[in-house]
């Protein structure tokens, strides 16, 4: 959906170059990575990402840094789920303990809102391989806009 504004420069101040379809939707980092959202509902999400070469480490096995973006992504869809659309959030704090590396397949991140306030959300993950190994814990801390 979003291929032809890829390598269009970003620049602060100027109108976005996309236009997200609905509220719980992937933003263009993430259809990049090929995540897909199966589930965003009452404080909780589902979001799969397929282990193609571009996620790769130098070992072959799934980058961290693309783990860690499902992960945060999923948690985002969980509090997107029960905020109010437009509504302005961003990570403020985040951190993920790896349990096994990912080799191949498809990964999957099952999210939660955990603890809400007025502005601060703690959300938390967890990351599974394609044969239902936990991979990775994740937990984050997002603020939402006045």
């Amino acid at each position: 959906m979003y291929k032809k504004v890829y390598e269009e420069p970003m620049t602060a101040g100027t109108p976005l170059p996309f236009r997200l379809p609905e509220w719980i939707a992937c933003a263009p980092f993430e259809e990049y990575l090929g995540m897909d959202i199966l589930e965003a509902r009452d404080g909780m999400a589902v979001l799969t990402m397929p282990f193609k070469v571009k996620l790769a480490q130098g070992k072959g096995l799934m980058h961290g840094g693309a783990v860690t973006s499902l992960a945060d992504t999923a948690v985002a869809m969980a509090i997107k789920s029960v905020l109010p659309e437009d509504t302005h959030f961003a990570t403020i704090e985040l951190g993920l303990k790896f349990h096994a590396p990912v080799r191949g397949g498809t990964v999957k991140a099952v999210a939660r809102v955990a603890e809400r306030d007025d502005r601060t959300i703690r959300g938390e993950a967890e990351v599974f391989d394609g044969d239902g190994t936990k991979v990775a814990t994740f937990h984050s801390v997002f603020k939402v806009k006045k």
